[in-house]
């Protein structure tokens, strides 16, 4: 079964308590691209915390993002081994680049979703 990058800690950067408060807010409105998400990459959905993990998955995510668009980021031979893997785990087994780009959408998503929940969390 696959899983996502394992080793991750893009929550690691954020502040314990608020990460839980908005990862809560956000469960609330995208559980079914949460799900979604885990079924594509091959994590179990009925593990301990397995919404972090996807949150996870989907921080990190976004992080490649920046770096495969930002042309000022220097190109890290690891990060872009990551990033490759990242993609592969989700393209893995789909029909068409349509359904690799709803994936990637959502993942972008939730990333951005939460970060911006996580600002307005006092």
């Amino acid at each position: 079964m696959r899983s996502p990058v394992q080793g991750s800690s893009a929550l690691d950067a954020y502040d314990h308590k608020k990460a839980e408060k908005a990862l809560k807010m956000l469960y609330v409105d995208k559980s079914n691209e949460f799900h979604e998400l885990a079924q594509a990459t091959g994590y179990p959905v009925g593990g301990k915390d397995w919404e972090k993990i996807i949150l996870n998955f989907c921080l990190d995510f976004d992080d490649c993002f920046k770096a495969w668009s930002d042309e000022a980021t220097p190109s890290d031979h690891n990060k872009v081994h990551k990033c490759m893997t990242m993609m592969r785990q989700l393209a893995r087994g789909k029909p068409n680049m349509t359904e690799v780009t709803k994936l990637q959408t959502i993942a972008y998503r939730i990333a951005e979703d939460f970060k911006s929940i996580y600002r307005r969390i006092e």
